[in-house]
């Protein structure tokens, strides 16, 4: 693992500055740089774009909840996720490898590749949502730019920093939390004070559980989606930074990054009907500031685009290397596989613009079932388990080293925690008996969430028994 080669050309690679030539490698302890503060600003930035405030207007256009009880719900939605998907910051500092490739110890080496699969397919997914949003986006404020131009655009500059990784990406999100919070700010003012909400804006909606459980259901799992993101963006942290840090910095970014935009976005859909750019311009009465501050949300989206196409390609990678053990990739290998990825999310976003809301929202709610249980089970085995002590090394072998190829423990919670949650869902295709007949609320995620943390545990317990037990038995044997 410490040759510096890499593996599709066979040549040293060469050094551009802020390149990053690391890929799913551990990062040494001389190699590690940054403070807590750097997680606040990735996870504040990255968030101030049109996609999330976007997903805020589905509570009134998808839910029809008034704007109290909207606010409310997603933040309880938030709050909750958050403490998840903070948890997994303290992972990167203690381990220095990717978020995705720590599944192996839990899953076994062959066992982590469903999950890391569909964590391609997650990435992607939102990767082409932003496109979609950002291109319609370029279209509105810039009608001579059509959307598939604006959308091109958009997925190219995500493509380029995603190429440059690590480094790149945190410029990024300093600047954009910089930049995007202002024009946040100036909308928020621009709307309130100067703008012409309806004067029924507080009566217009319904309560409903439904709706409330739905809201609280999209705050959630926007903070579990990025679960599988967290560690690669800690990795590089020094390894005294600390969990209650790297928790907090983690947890605020990434809260008060979500809410203010998606508060922003129950605002606009109940006072505009149509679409959300449209609707700043018209609720701040066209004004150039807002025009400038769309701009901003623009460029925003390329930045945390960037995330998601870089952390497709660093779990991509993490399947190849698991078929083929001695594969070191590098920067190249990461270039090959973002322009893959981007070729194919890219076809994807454009032929299905027409149909974007529809699409969005069917992802959303898959994501919300198979993720759960992934969360769940990671959680317990790194804070309950192992108490964050693992065997690096085993991760980079083919045969899992002390994890083996399969962990049948992990497997059969997965799995478990996917069929319980069937009665409690609630979505175009499919509603579950439990769902219905709460009137079609879905708290599917809550008993993933209660059910599969205690199961995983008790049978992780019962398997390292059998483990010491057939230990004792070869050494006996052998004596």
């Amino acid at each position: 693992m410490q040759n510096h080669h890499d593996s599709l050309g066979g040549r040293p690679e060469k050094q551009v500055e802020n390149l990053e030539t690391h890929t799913i490698q551990p990062i040494s302890l001389d190699n590690r740089h940054g403070t807590y503060r750097d997680l606040f600003t990735i996870w504040f930035g990255v968030n101030l774009t049109v996609l999330t405030i976007f997903t805020g207007s589905l509570t009134y256009s998808l839910f029809n909840l008034p704007f109290v009880t909207a606010v409310i719900s997603l933040l309880i939605g938030h709050f909750v996720g958050a403490i998840f998907m903070a948890l997994h910051a303290a992972q990167g500092p203690q381990l220095g490898v990717p978020q995705m490739l720590q599944t192996r110890s839990q899953f076994g080496s062959f066992g982590s590749l469903f999950v890391v699969g569909l964590v391609v397919l997650m990435h992607s997914g939102f990767f082409a949502s932003n496109a979609v949003l950002g291109g319609q986006t370029i279209n509105v404020i810039s009608p001579s730019i059509p959307t598939n131009v604006g959308i091109t655009l958009v997925a190219v500059a995500s493509l380029i920093a995603a190429i440059f990784g690590y480094k790149i990406i945190h410029m990024y999100a300093r600047l954009i939390s910089v930049v995007s919070g202002i024009a946040m700010l100036a909308i928020f003012v621009l709307i309130l004070f100067k703008g012409q909400l309806p004067s029924d804006f507080f009566a217009r909606g319904e309560n409903s559980m439904v709706g409330i459980m739905g809201t609280i259901s999209i705050g959630a799992l926007w903070q579990l989606a990025y679960a599988p993101y967290v560690s690669d963006y800690t990795r590089y942290m020094p390894k005294d930074t600390g969990v209650k840090a790297a928790f907090w910095a983690s947890y605020w970014g990434c809260t008060l990054g979500s809410v203010l935009p998606m508060i922003l976005g129950i605002i606009i859909a109940i006072g505009y009907t149509g679409d959300i750019t449209q609707g700043m311009l018209a609720l701040s009465q066209n004004s150039p500031i807002a025009v400038v501050a769309i701009i901003a949300f623009s460029i925003a989206i390329a930045g945390s685009n960037s995330m998601n196409m870089y952390c497709a390609s660093m779990s991509a990678i993490t399947c190849a290397q698991t078929i083929a053990p001695r594969f070191y990739p590098t920067s190249r290998a990461r270039a090959i596989t973002c322009l893959i990825l981007f070729a194919i999310t890219l076809s994807v976003s454009i032929l299905g613009k027409d149909n974007f809301l529809v699409n969005y929202s069917n992802f959303i709610m898959v994501l919300l079932y198979v993720l759960v249980p992934w969360t769940a089970i990671n959680l317990v085995d790194y804070y309950l388990v192992e108490h964050g002590v693992y065997d690096v090394d085993s991760f980079f072998r083919r045969d899992g080293g002390i994890y083996g190829y399969f962990n049948w423990a992990a497997m059969v919670s997965y799995v478990f925690g996917i069929l319980v949650q069937i009665p409690f869902m609630a979505t175009v295709l499919y509603t579950g008996p439990v769902a219905e007949s709460m009137g079609g609320a879905d708290i599917s995620w809550i008993v993933g969430l209660v059910l599969v943390s205690p199961v995983y545990y008790a049978l992780i317990k019962m398997k390292k028994k059998q483990d010491a037990a057939k230990a004792r038995t070869r050494v006996q044997a052998q004596a």
